[in-house]
Formats: C-alpha cells, sequence, structure tokens
C-alpha cells in the first residue's frame, strides 16, 4: 500500500488565484505516514536528511527549470520565486522531496513529487 506521505504543496494564502512578482514556496510532508511507507518497503533506520528542490514550467513544456532548493523542514522547505521576467500565463510548479534514511552504512532514499498548476500575471 502506498501512503501520501508528501510533498503537500502549502498555498501562500487560500484566496491567492494569480502570481506575481516574489512569491514564497513552502511544501509539508507527513512524518507518521512516510514511517508507514517505510514500514511496508521495508526500510527501517532514522530520517537524516529531507531534501525538496522545486522547479516550474509553462504548462505543456516538456523541461523544467530549477527555482532552487531547500532543507529546511522547519520553514516548510520554503524557496522564493521570482515571477517578474516571466511571460504572464499558466505554470506548473513540481516540488521534489527526497528522504534520506540512514541505518549503520546502509543509506535508501525515498523520493515523491507534488505538481500543482499556478497562473502568472505580471
Amino acid at each position: 500500500m502506498s501512503y501520501n506521505w508528501g510533498p503537500h504543496y502549502i498555498m501562500p494564502t487560500e484566496v491567492i488565484k494569480k502570481y506575481s512578482g516574489n512569491v514564497q514556496m513552502r511544501e509539508e510532508y507527513d512524518a507518521e505516514l512516510l514511517r508507514k511507507e517505510m514500514d511496508d518497503l521495508g526500510i527501517s533506520g532514522a530520517v537524516d536528511r529531507v531534501t525538496n528542490p522545486w522547479y516550474y514550467r509553462c504548462k505543456g513544456a516538456e523541461t523544467w527549470v530549477k527555482i532552487g532548493e531547500s532543507s529546511d523542514a522547519g520553514n516548510n522547505f520554503a524557496v522564493r520565486w521570482d515571477t517578474t521576467c516571466l511571460a504572464n500565463g499558466d505554470y506548473e510548479i513540481l516540488g521534489m522531496m527526497h528522504v534520506t534514511i540512514k541505518s549503520g552504512e546502509r543509506e535508501s532514499i525515498l523520493a515523491r513529487q507534488n505538481i500543482v498548476t499556478v497562473n502568472v500575471e505580471n
């Protein structure tokens, strides 16, 4: 069974429909569901590191462009996205979360992604 432990995109506000200027991207994950997923996969050990790189692309495009990367779980893996040089339109944002688990000398990495569509209007 697969558990949706994350990443879960956090909207800047409940009412925002359009992004303009500098936008703070944030995500979170559910540690309890991550542990259940690890148990189901037979992976034991302690979470050593969680990293969240961020990407964007025009909706329908093939190539992702990196926005930035964060390992700061206490700040919800926040990264600022400057939209001022982008053309107005629909974009997709990809949050790709990597969880590194260590058990002695053994290292395992689990990864999940979340894609949301936003509208940029500068």
